[in-house]
Order: C-alpha cells, then sequence, then structure tokens
C-alpha cells in the first residue's frame, strides 16, 4: 500500500494551494519543493510579479487557509476595470456591483500568497491531516508502474504515492518524464514590471491600454502605487529595462497618455518572455499536470494564475468524489473527464487571448478593434459572460470556486 495518496511536485501558488486542500479533504499528502516558504515580509519594498485573483481563485483559496493571511497583509481589491484601444476609439468599462459581485479581483504580490500557503500547511484539516513537507528537495527521477507513482529526490529518498501532481512550471521535470507533449509559440514580446507612483494615486482601478507593441496596464495597490505589466517587443523591453530612469518615466508617462498625470516614481525594472504553451493531455497514467506546468497564456488577460487554481478545485473536487464512490484515485474514466474538462476550460482561454492579442498586433485594422470593443460594451450579456468568466464563475466553475466548502464537497453524492 502506498505511504501517500498523491505526491505534489512543486510549491508555488498552485502545488501549495493543492497540498493545502487534499490535507483538509483528509488525504495523505507529500509535497516536494526545491526552495520552501518565500522569504515575505510587510516591510519588504512590493514584489515585481503580482497576480489579479478573481473571485473565484478567492474562494478557493479561503479552503485552502491562505486567504484571510492575505487579507491580514497588503493587498488591493478592485472593483473597476478600464480599457482602451490607444490606437482608435473602442472603450471597455467593467463595474462589479452592476452585476452582483463584490470585486473584480484582488492585486496581490505572489510572494505573498506563497508563504501565506506555506503558513497554512502546517494547520491541521479536519481531520487533523497536514501534508507532509519534503523541502528543500530536488526531484532526481519520477516513475510509475499498476501499483503507484515513485518519486525519486537527489537525496536518494522515494517517495511513493497513488498519484503524482507536476506543479513544477513551465520547465516540468514531471511532464518530461511522463513523455507529455505539446504545442508552444513565442510572441517574441517581453513584459516589463515595475511598481509605479504617479502624481495622482490609483483609485484602485485595473486600468489598461492597447498600443502597437502590446498593452500596457496599471494594476492597483494598496498604498496609490501601480503595479505595471507592459507588452513590448522583446528589443524594445530589454531597451526601457536598460534605459535611464527620467528617459524610462517620460516614455512611460506617454504611453499612458497621462492617466493619473504625471510619472512621479519608478522603481526596480525586470522584464521576462511571453509565450505560449498547451499540454496535449494533462494525464498520463498515474501522473497529472496542473497550472504552468500544463499550460501557460499570455498575460493581458491575467489568468495564468487563475487557471492555474481552478485546475486544482477541478482535480479536488474529482479525487473527493472518486473516494466517495469508492473509486480508485486513479481510475482512468474518472482523470479522463477531468483531462477533458480542464483543457477544454483553457484551450477556450488560451484561443481568446491569443485572438485579442492578434488584433492588436502591428499592422491590424484600427476600425473593426475599435467596433468590437464598443460592440461589448454596449452589451450587457457580453460584458456579463465576460465577468462571468473573468472572475471564475462561468459556466464550467469547479464547485470550490463557487463557495461550496471542502466539508461540503466532502458530503456532497459522487
Amino acid at each position: 500500500m502506498n505511504p501517500f495518496d498523491v505526491t505534489v511536485v512543486g510549491g508555488g501558488m498552485v502545488g501549495a494551494t493543492l497540498a493545502n486542500l487534499l490535507a483538509r479533504a483528509g488525504f495523505a499528502v507529500a509535497l516536494v519543493d526545491a526552495a520552501g516558504r518565500p522569504a515575505w515580509s510587510d516591510a519588504d519594498p512590493v514584489g515585481l510579479r503580482v497576480s489579479a485573483l478573481s473571485p473565484g481563485s478567492a474562494a478557493v483559496l479561503t479552503q485552502a487557509g491562505a486567504w484571510d493571511r492575505v487579507r491580514a497583509a497588503r493587498h488591493c481589491p478592485y472593483r473597476r476595470m478600464h480599457v482602451e484601444d490607444g490606437q482608435g476609439e473602442g472603450l471597455l468599462e467593467f463595474e462589479a456591483a452592476p452585476f452582483g459581485l463584490d470585486l473584480l479581483g484582488t492585486l496581490v504580490e505572489n510572494d505573498l500568497l506563497c508563504a501565506a500557503l506555506w503558513d497554512a500547511l502546517g494547520d491541521p484539516g479536519p481531520q487533523g491531516t497536514r501534508p507532509e513537507v519534503f523541502a528543500p528537495a530536488r526531484v532526481a527521477e519520477v516513475a510509475q508502474d499498476a501499483a503507484g507513482t515513485h518519486c525519486t529526490l537527489e537525496d536518494g529518498q522515494v517517495i511513493t504515492a497513488g498519484l503524482l501532481v507536476g506543479c513544477d512550471g513551465p520547465g516540468s521535470r514531471v511532464r518530461r518524464a511522463a513523455g507529455i507533449g505539446g504545442s508552444a509559440w513565442s510572441y517574441n514580446q517581453h513584459g516589463l514590471v515595475a511598481v509605479v507612483r504617479k502624481s495622482r494615486p490609483n483609485p484602485g482601478v485595473a486600468w489598461q491600454r492597447f498600443l502597437p507593441g502590446g498593452p500596457l496596464a496599471f494594476l492597483p495597490l494598496s498604498d496609490g502605487a501601480s503595479s505595471i505589466v507592459w507588452t513590448l517587443p522583446t528589443r524594445e523591453a530589454q531597451a526601457l529595462v536598460a534605459a535611464d530612469e527620467h528617459d524610462f518615466m517620460e516614455q512611460l508617462g506617454a504611453a499612458s497618455d497621462g492617466w493619473l498625470g504625471r510619472v512621479d516614481s519608478v522603481g526596480p525594472r525586470a522584464a521576462f518572455p511571453l509565450g505560449m504553451h498547451l499540454g496535449e493531455r494533462y494525464v498520463a497514467g498515474r501522473v497529472i499536470l496542473l497550472g504552468d506546468a500544463a499550460h501557460g497564456v499570455h498575460p493581458l488577460a491575467g489568468q495564468g494564475v487563475n487557471l492555474g487554481l481552478a485546475d486544482v478545485a477541478a482535480l479536488v473536487e474529482t479525487l473527493v468524489a472518486q473516494r466517495s464512490s469508492g473509486v480508485d484515485l486513479a481510475d482512468p474514466r474518472a482523470l479522463a473527464r477531468f483531462d477533458r474538462w480542464r483543457r477544454s476550460e483553457t484551450a477556450m482561454i488560451a484561443g481568446g487571448v491569443h485572438a485579442i492579442g492578434a488584433l492588436f498586433r502591428p499592422g491590424a485594422l484600427a476600425l473593426p478593434r475599435s467596433l468590437g470593443m464598443r460592440l461589448v460594451n454596449g452589451s450587457w450579456t457580453l460584458r456579463e459572460a465576460f465577468l462571468r468568466r473573468a472572475a471564475g464563475l462561468g459556466p464550467n466553475a469547479p464547485r470550490l470556486a463557487r463557495g461550496v466548502t471542502i466539508p461540503e464537497l466532502a458530503g456532497a453524492p459522487a
């Protein structure tokens, strides 16, 4: 008999959420991570990597024991979103309340969320279960057979479990070991990130403007500053990272068209390459991929980590139902349903984001783009459909994202 029900490889936002949820649902879980808890502190400057977490993701993180910890630290809920076409006359405006939502999302530093999730690993679940953590530890080999999975660490330890879940990012060693292929596209773009302060504070608005080189987004922070994500052709992004501060502030001010006034200050800058990758499948026998190990999308819609957390919620829902039915956790029919569920959702969002990006690339016509934005802005039905899906509350959303608790999920019929 396997010592663990599930081995989770990768303790980032997705993997640590999965480990917490499964342990709270009564599963025996091993979590393997190369680094361990990030050293986040409220006294540190705001990190360069932030995520716009949807209400559905917040509901999942509540059940994982992390959301109250995040809310006790610095975070910024937002209720308004403004999207404009910097090359035409298109405009989209969204507000939460008219669509029955409290929020559109919450800006949270990635390291803060990871730290909160790692702190939650020490909380006992309703049945007293906690994940067993192996960190810092690196995976040397992954194998599976009819009886279970075998994860060999570099120090020689072997962890056996009924299932192994790879949450180890876009360069996933688990994916390679499982022989799962896929497709990848490079956009020849980089996302430039920085924390910026303008002459007027950000009033809690997620603001985005499409420009010839890619979108520029200002995401609100709790102190009135903004975290920017500026998509640019690779060479332009690298040049702006290296530019002197005054020149960068001038170019950013022009690109943002005076929104919130002049740029008063900017912190450290960094840029990372942008692309899209989609796994050909997310399940191979007893091995499952979630989050960036399975898929990656362009950040213009802010759906990357939200897709990963929806993967987690869907897998927990699937495994709880299998256990309730007395079915083996690796039952191929149940895992095939999970695979179809998540790949269809991811493909829809990735394809939509890819198509939107194409409308704003150099050479795209401004008139059809502006007409499309005005059409969506003028249609309550289209705006509601867009918001519901962006909020993680679409028609195929996992039950945990819709507010169902772990005990309720465990007590529901399969």
